[in-house]
């Protein structure tokens, strides 16, 4: 047993929330002896979830003791309502300060939980709720584990956290449901996005041995455990491939973690050599690999930014720096659409799902606007076909979404965005002829990527009432809203479109009114210097490589693809007006434009990757190549400095929320902290602005 006592778990992590766990014997017919039950409880609802730090650990060692020196036919473990256990306290990992308190963290939690498993006993996990992380692993370290039919969320996630499933999960997962499933579970789900399992999906894979209701889960896991203590129900277990399938999992493994980290993050990398040591299965050796692996992540700046991300987003994604008192906001009964292309079409499906309220859209032409409500109607039958939404839930976001030709139909519209062409007269004719209909009261948003907000709203009777309100796309999935204030935007109207951003469940980033923002701004200028390098004579391989250690979900020649290659130019001949000695305007990219040229890469068949013959062609080449550790460099010294600019212009208030916006905007990796934590740790922030962004110790291992 590792040498933690509470008095040092209490000095170590003063502020850790406790999870009791408390022993109970319950007697249960059928049964001679007692079921001990060991039930986790943090003591708070269950939007604070039970995790388990040194503190709780050890109140669950207290608890197995408990169990076990009763005469039990059976232990089991169960959760507060809707929660099992969510993992480690991430608290606690953030505050080891040396590599000993993480091998003693590693440790703890192994032995801990291997109790379970070595237990002469039978034991049980009663899974009746979220169950991730290091939860999961104390069910998986249990003989047998049922699992509530309305679990939200079952997942080992810690490969998405720049971590590795380190107190047990490696070693025990795939030697229960073979290794090409674990594979799906630990990396390819948590790479994912984090997906979770469903609890059918979970049986499925055989995490879990049985799915009961949940009316009343806890009896039905209770006679489901009595008949395995009796012998009358005899749960299967898989026979394991450690040959060949094993050698194939370990292969697709590593496919994924290339595919989607380059390799640059520690954690993903230690979880493939534990899942090639768990073809062994002596868990022994297993789990003190895992603690030492575990100890290597805990003390590398790359977990301590990936947790700095994890808070961003799970913390300050929920309370925007600068957002208005929430009190001031206008209720939102009707939303219009001035535009029915794919932006606006996808726009109008999101605000119906979410808000249930009136959308309607318009457009020049009738052909447009049928256009646009055909795509929603068609993508509610997507939902209904997929089951995500009942048929009456259909008809009714159908009857929802509605288009005009006439902007009097936003009349009495509380909330209207508009999504037409990336034109400043444009925009500004669209809200003048809007501003005729609607009350003074009515929100006036743009999705502009890029236009001056403050000049569209100029000319208008109610400037105040303007906001920016940019989407990333595609809507529905991207969870980055950047609401900008315009000079004249009042706190009522900001405040209104803070409320519907909620609404949507979209992560909200008050930013100023400054050219593109943040993401675009960025992204334009990091891609500025990839282009430039070429024009200058590096060649389309080498310069779309150069920034892939950085792991990022694409490379820049992808990146302008996906973005459209007009958009993009069009994006950085507004950056170069407003600030030219910074952002250039390629010629190359304008012939790229002009010749309809839409991507920079083909592919053949079978898949092989080679330049478009037609791109090379009209390319003009220098005569100055760079290396692609030049071009990287080159790239981000430019990120240093513009985002130095950014801070010091005040476009957002913090470097906190440039690394929010660029995780949750661009899909930056958690384990660059966005952006900024790297630019630090790498050094470049302090060679290209004289400093850092971030203090020592945030978003980098902290000094004892």
């Amino acid at each position: 047993m590792s040498t933690f006592t509470v008095e040092e778990a209490k000095t170590l992590f003063p502020d850790e929330v406790v999870t009791r766990a408390v022993t109970r014997l319950l007697r249960v017919p059928g049964l001679a002896k007692p079921v001990a039950l060991i039930t986790l409880d943090n003591g708070h609802d269950h939007t604070r979830p039970s995790t388990f730090g040194p503190q709780s650990l050890l109140s669950l060692n207290a608890a197995f003791d408990e169990a076990s020196a009763a005469d039990v036919a059976a232990i089991a473990v169960t959760g507060k309502p809707f929660i099992f256990a969510v993992g480690a306290d991430l608290t606690a990992v953030e505050k080891a300060t040396s590599r000993e308190q993480a091998v003693a963290i590693g440790q703890l939690g192994h032995d801990v939980f291997r109790r379970f498993t070595d237990s002469t006993v039978p034991t049980f996990a009663f899974v009746n709720g979220a169950a991730m992380g290091g939860g999961l692993e104390l069910a998986l370290s249990c003989h047998y584990r049922t699992l509530a039919a309305n679990a939200a969320a079952l997942a080992l996630p810690e490969v998405f956290l720049g971590l590795f499933p380190g107190w047990g999960g490696t070693q025990l997962l795939p030697n229960l449901i073979g290794a090409n499933d674990a594979v799906t579970v630990i990396f390819e789900n948590a790479l994912n996005q984090n997906k979770m399992l469903k609890p059918a999906q979970a049986a499925g894979l055989g995490v879990v041995d049985v799915v009961l209701e949940s009316a009343d889960y806890l009896e039905q896991s209770l006679i489901w455990l009595t008949k395995v203590v009796n012998g009358e129900i005899t749960p299967p277990r898989r026979e394991i491939d450690r040959g060949e399938g094993w050698d194939q999992a370990v292969a697709r493994a590593k496919a994924i973690v290339h595919g989607k980290t380059k390799g640059a993050a520690p954690g993903a990398l230690k979880a493939l050599e534990l899942l090639e040591l768990a073809r062994e299965n002596d868990l022994t050796k297993g789990y003190a690999a895992e603690t030492q692996a575990l100890a290597d992540v805990v003390m590398s700046d790359e977990l301590r930014a990936g947790l700095y991300s994890f808070n961003l987003v799970q913390k300050r994604a929920k309370r925007p720096a600068g957002a208005p008192d929430r009190s001031l906001a206008r209720a939102v009964t009707k939303v219009g659409i001035v535009g029915a292309g794919l932006m606006a079409s996808q726009m109008a499906l999101l605000f119906a799902r979410r808000l249930k309220v009136p959308v309607v859209l318009t457009d020049i032409d009738q052909a447009r606007v049928d256009k646009g409500v055909g795509y929603v109607h068609g993508e509610v039958d997507k939902l209904l076909g997929k089951k995500r939404v009942s048929p009456d839930e259909a008809n009714r976001l159908k009857a929802l979404v509605s288009g005009s030709l006439d902007k009097a139909a936003f009349a009495d519209a509380d909330f209207v965005i508009e999504a037409v062409f990336e034109e400043l007269s444009v925009k500004q004719q669209v809200f003048a002829e809007v501003e005729e209909h609607v009350s003074a009261e009515c929100v006036l948003a743009t999705n502009t990527s890029s236009l001056s907000i403050t000049e569209m709203a100029s000319k208008l009777a109610h400037p105040e009432r303007v906001v920016g309100f940019h989407f990333f796309n595609p809507v529905a999935v991207m969870p980055l809203l950047e609401i900008v204030r315009a000079e004249q935007t009042d706190d009522a109207t900001l405040a209104t479109a803070f409320a519907v951003g909620k609404e949507l469940k979209k992560s909200s980033v008050l930013v100023k009114d400054a050219p593109a923002f943040v993401v675009n701004r960025l992204l334009t200028r990091f891609m500025g210097e990839v282009i430039k390098s070429v024009d200058e004579g590096t060649s389309f391989e080498v310069a779309d490589k150069a920034t892939e250690p950085l792991g990022l979900p694409m490379s820049p020649m992808i990146l302008l693809q996906l973005v459209g290659s007009a958009v993009a130019l069009h994006v950085s001949e507004t950056m170069h007006h407003a600030f030219p000695d910074r952002f250039s305007v390629s010629s190359n990219m304008k012939k790229f434009v002009a010749a309809g040229k839409a991507a920079v890469w083909q592919w053949d068949a079978q898949g092989n990757q080679t330049v478009d013959p037609e791109v090379t062609a009209l390319w003009e080449f220098g005569d100055k190549p760079l290396t692609g550790e030049e071009v990287k460099a080159r790239a981000l010294e430019a990120l240093a400095e513009e985002i130095r600019i950014m801070l010091d212009e005040g476009v957002v208030a913090e470097a906190q929320d440039i690394d929010l916006c660029m995780i949750l905007g661009a899909g930056w990796p958690f384990w660059l902290g966005g952006i900024t934590p790297y630019l630090d740790r790498t050094g470049i922030s302090e060679k290209v602005t004289g400093k850092r962004f971030l203090a020592p110790g945030v978003a980098s291992v902290p000094t004892a």
